[in-house]
């Protein structure tokens, strides 16, 4: 975890010394000054502040207020008043001093478990939206008097004619036909899963059964390759090898 201690000038540093002894801290920097802090602030990802209440211009409290995205706070502190308030802020402890390294690996030992909650939390977020937003991807295509949402995961191929464009799909047997254009429907496509390989076709990468030098295809379809579209579907395909 990413801290940075605040403290006044000239103190004995021995918080300093218990973060260099705890193994998941990783000290940024030695603060004297709350504006040192800030810019540090804005700069790195800091996980924890250890902060003395005592400071400077700006009390250490006084300091936490003032943050809008606040990271885990650990307030440090000769006055056992200031405790309440400190909890207020939502600090994950407070330290009264003298702080023995007993203590002080107690408030490690919570920063470390809060942390890992927070890390699986934010995982467990991400991995669940980026499912939904996979199952979710759509397309809207207007065909006779009605619009229908295609899962772009679904996509196998479009074919375009003269103004209009075929969408081949896994769910259905026959291709969905609307007034479209292909370089219009490629923009709303993922990059990353479409390529235009023909001035008629835009191919699904990951429904491509074979490859060769004049064509690809896909199911039992054998779908050209142009030549000014060669060169930027290889790349594509030499990011996929393995």
């Amino acid at each position: 975890m990413n801290c940075i201690l605040i403290e006044k000038p000239h103190a004995q540093n021995q918080i300093k010394e218990y973060l260099n002894l705890v193994p998941y801290f990783n000290l940024i920097s030695f603060c004297s000054s709350v504006f040192d802090a800030y810019e540090i602030l804005q700069s790195r990802k800091i996980d924890i502040i250890f902060v003395d209440t005592e400071l400077q211009r700006v009390s250490g409290i006084d300091f936490v207020k003032s943050l809008e995205h606040k990271p885990m706070i650990v307030f440090i502190s000769d006055t056992p008043e200031l405790a309440v308030e400190a909890y207020n802020l939502n600090a994950i402890d407070f330290l009264l001093k003298p702080v023995t390294f007993d203590r002080f690996l107690r408030t490690a030992n919570k920063a470390y478990e809060n942390n890992s909650l927070a890390t699986k939390r934010e995982i467990s977020a991400f991995e669940k939206s980026e499912q939904v937003a996979q199952q979710n991807k759509t397309v809207l295509v207007k065909t006779d008097y009605k619009t229908l949402l295609i899962r772009v995961n679904e996509i196998l191929y479009i074919e375009g004619l003269k103004d209009y464009i075929k969408i081949y799909t896994s769910q259905k047997d026959k291709p969905v036909i609307t007034l479209n254009s292909l370089k219009k429907l490629q923009q709303n496509l993922p990059a990353d899963k479409f390529s235009r390989i023909h001035k008629s076709y835009i191919v699904g990468l990951d429904h491509i059964n074979s490859i060769n030098k004049t064509q690809v295809m896909i199911h039992d379809k054998h779908i050209p390759i142009g030549e000014s579209y060669r060169h930027i579907f290889n790349e594509k395909m030499e990011e996929l090898r393995i």
